[in-house]
């Protein structure tokens, strides 16, 4: 019987809301892979993602132990937590019981010829370029072009040509469901696409966005992968329902009681310490280098490393910092010079709305032919490798005269990356790259230029505007240095398939240069100005607008400037340079203590050249800890955290909610850059617990796969997270704390509620406890008020004076 086509997209679209998007590696993103929950209660929903997923939702005993050890966990909010259940026994008691009820529960799961069949398929079809015999007849779509392969699979019983197996997709459907009453549909859908989560999530995301030139040229939908695993199925003699009790996860919350209470007391322990810190540093005074115009201000992403360097350059002297989130409010498609790639370079949030390119200036040509034909020398002797080593007549005797080469260049990479390290920076010196005489292309093109319905350039009055949102948004109005730096940041990592996952989040997982070049330059432009003094920010007219880099792996902060005409008096050019180096240096030394190194703390330059090392060397599974220890998004002015020592922990954005009357600005933040927070925190969290459903294992067995994301060993599901490396410091310790993210907002308490009241996907966050919020009421004497799941507010008192305990607001990986 016909079965309806729209009721079977309707209950595959409600299925799918199981699974998370996953991004390929290219521009690997954060996301919460639990997504599809985020409308249900935390507790509850980890237990529904256990059913179908199989993964663990809070920390293990180990790392309970672990913090407790170190102290994290304060004994008396522990004591009160598990008192509120009725238990009264020794946190070591508790934490025994808790291994035994550990042991056995991380049994492999079973391996399913199904799933090695399908995997096998979709990383023939979905390969970007990684395969030199790429699968026929891709361009027809999924379904069909496995339809006519499939009789060659040993794997598939029964299968000799196509017309074995349905012609169709429908049919493929009907042939599967006509036993099946309609209502379990549904729960058939959720059972095999929660099966291979990796796989359907990248599928999920790659067919909602049918711009990207793979979709286009090879479609594939979840409705094809569907109707592939289902034949597969009913040929194989899978099972296509699952049991009746397992249909659809239940709506209890039969979680381990034990977890929940020591994971609560953690967050409250660590809650509470920031904010002790945060009281003390508002009740000391100003200092005299806070008074009067700074010789420079810079403005970071507000990705928790910034908080380190931007900490150790106001040590430096009289500089301000601020924090905005990397993409600089920008939301471009940036084109590099000499390519044809574009490249999204803003949140996943936010859909591009311009394309910028890199063009020569005027008085840069001769350096830009210089490097052209440096580029076409490169490109023919990349090709002519290629030929020669996939070409049958010529790789057998190319390889027997090329080892030797090769042989010596991987013993240099791997014996001495650092000299080779040295050997690019002198080529760079001597042929410096695009950003040394390329200049982006804000001015808006003429029509004909514009291509995928995204103008080139900026228009005027969307210079003016992203411009003052920038501005508006950090609450900067007045007290302009002479230099104001956009600083955007990049990791530097070779042999990293998660590279992507170390650069800017802001930015789609690209470097931050690109946006911070582009909105310095509008800022720079006189009309912008004039238009910005008329609209109350008071520009003044000697503040020139630069762009800068941090190098998040060396902690290295590179000025895109034109040396040969430099806007900035050179003296004063020479200082801001030293004084950064001298932050580098510093902060270098500060995150050596954490990579397990054995770099004497008392060299910075000798820190220096270990992270320069790591950035280096093709074989460093751990280059740096990018966002690992993240806890908690603070919004306001940086004299809340001025001169504190966040451990690198929090989100550091720029607010004064005294400029921002209406709250439009606060309703920005919460709505943007405090979501990606909580899918960055939730991505680490979920990875931590359980990297074997929710990361990507380690590094070390890993394989990437078409180029598009990884797998362990020689096949299986696409791992959706991060790897081991990136959270724990070695097979013991994690590096990482898994605690949900905290939110603490300096504005009146009024204004964040009516901003949550018009924002229930926000609200929902709280309610259900994926973030917990704290506000710093101004209004109230800058009284802490927490937010309460389910509305309402709790005013927490201040700590007695004759009995609070200074505490540090983390402690440090163990040695």
């Amino acid at each position: 019987m016909p079965i309806d086509r729209s009721v079977v997209r309707a209950r595959i679209e409600n299925a799918a809301e199981y699974v998370g998007p996953l991004w390929p590696l290219q521009t690997f993103n954060a996301a919460n892979p639990l997504l599809g929950f985020e409308d249900q209660p935390f507790d509850r929903a980890v237990q529904k993602a256990g059913q179908l997923f199989g993964g663990r939702g809070y920390p293990g005993p180990t790392v309970f132990r672990q913090a407790w050890e170190n102290g994290e966990i304060d004994a008396d909010v522990l004591t009160r937590h598990l008192a509120e259940h009725g238990i009264t026994e020794r946190p070591e008691v508790l934490l025994d019981r808790m291994d035994a009820d550990a042991a056995g529960r991380d049994a492999a799961p079973a391996d399913q010829p199904l799933d090695r069949v399908l995997t096998k398929w979709l990383a023939a079809f979905l390969d970007q370029g990684q395969a030199a015999w790429p699968m026929p007849n891709r361009e027809d779509g999924f379904y069909a072009a496995w339809r006519t392969v499939a009789p060659y699979d040993g794997d598939i019983p029964g299968v000799d040509r196509p017309s074995d197996l349905p012609g169709t997709v429908v049919e493929a459907f009907e042939a599967v469901l006509e036993s099946y009453p309609e209502a379990r549909w549904e729960p058939i859908f959720v059972h095999h696409l929660t099966a291979l989560p990796g796989w359907t999530g990248f599928i999920k995301w790659r067919s909602r966005r049918a711009d990207t030139a793979w979709q286009a040229a090879h479609p594939i939908s979840l409705t094809e992968y569907l109707a592939v695993r289902l034949t597969l199925a009913d040929r194989m003699g899978a099972s296509i329902a699952p049991d009746r009790t397992d249909e659809l996860p239940a709506n209890g919350t039969d979680q381990p009681v034990l977890p929940r209470i020591w994971l609560r007391a953690w967050e409250e322990s660590y809650r509470t310490r920031l904010l002790d810190d945060l009281r003390q540093t508002k009740q000391t005074p100003p200092s005299a280098s806070d008074a009067g115009r700074p010789d420079a201000q810079l403005v970071f992403c507000i990705d928790t490393r910034s908080e380190v360097i931007r900490r150790h350059i106001e040590q430096q002297g009289p500089y301000e910092t601020h924090g905005y989130a990397g993409f600089f409010g920008v939301p471009m498609q940036h084109q590099p010079y000499g390519t044809e790639e574009r490249v999204k370079s803003c949140p996943p949030i936010v859909d591009p709305k311009h394309r910028i390119m890199e063009r020569p200036a005027e008085p840069h040509r001769a350096q830009a032919e210089r490097y052209d034909w440096w580029a076409r020398l490169q490109k023919a002797g990349a090709a002519l490798l290629k030929t020669l080593k996939k070409n049958v007549a010529a790789v057998f005797g190319f390889v027997e005269g090329s080892g030797g080469f090769f042989g010596a260049a991987m013993a240099a990479r791997t014996l001495a990356p650092s000299g080779l390290s040295r050997l690019d920076e002198a080529l760079d010196d001597w042929l410096p790259g695009p950003a040394s005489f390329c200049e982006p292309t804000v001015d808006r093109a003429p029509p004909a230029d514009a291509e995928d319905g995204l103008p080139v350039g900026l228009a005027d009055e969307a210079k003016v505007l992203y411009a003052e949102a920038a501005f508006r948004l950090m609450g900067w109005t007045d007290t302009f240095a002479s230099v104001v730096v956009f600083t955007g940041h990049g990791s530097q990592t070779p042999n990293n398939p998660y590279k992507a996952s170390l650069d800017c989040g802001a930015c789609a997982g690209n470097p931050g240069g690109p946006n911070a070049r582009v909105l310095a330059a509008i800022c720079n432009e006189d009309a912008v100005q004039e238009a910005l003094r008329e609209r109350g920010i008071a520009i003044p007219d000697d503040t020139v607008f630069l762009a800068g880099q941090h190098n998040t792996t060396t902690d290295e902060i590179a000025l895109f400037v034109d040396e040969d005409d430099p806007p900035v008096a050179p003296d004063a050019l020479d200082r801001l340079r030293r004084d950064l180096h001298a932050a580098q240096a510093d902060a270098a030394t500060e995150r050596v203590r954490t990579l397990n190194t054995s770099v004497d703390e008392g060299r910075p330059a000798a820190a220096v050249r270990e992270t320069e090392r790591r950035a280096a060397d093709w074989a460093e599974t751990r280059p740096e800890w990018g966002l690992a220890g993240n806890a908690a998004f603070i919004v306001g002015p940086r004299a809340l955290t001025r001169g504190l020592d966040l451990d690198g922990r929090c989100f550091l954005h720029s607010y004064d909610w005294a400029t921002d009357d209406d709250g439009t600005a606060l309703e920005n933040i919460m709505t943007g850059p405090l979501v990606v927070g909580e899918w960055i925190n939730t991505q680490y969290y979920f990875s931590t617990v359980d990297n074997a459903a929710y990361g990507s294992g380690s590094k070390v067995t890993q394989n990437v796969v078409g180029k598009l994301g990884v797998v362990q060993g020689n096949g299986g599901d696409l791992m959706s997270g991060l790897p081991l490396q990136s959270l724990k410091a070695d097979d013991e310790h994690v590096h990482h704390r898994p605690l949900r993210l905290m939110a603490l907002i300096q504005a009146p308490t009024d204004r964040v509620e009516a901003i949550l009241d018009r924002h229930a996907a926000v609200a929902h966050l709280f309610d259900h406890e994926w973030m917990h919020l704290t506000v710093m009421d101004p209004e109230r004497d800058d009284a802490f008020v927490r937010y309460q799941p389910g509305g309402g507010w709790h005013a927490r008192p201040a700590p007695n004076a004759s009995t609070a305990t200074k505490a540090p607001a983390s402690a440090g990986v163990p040695s």
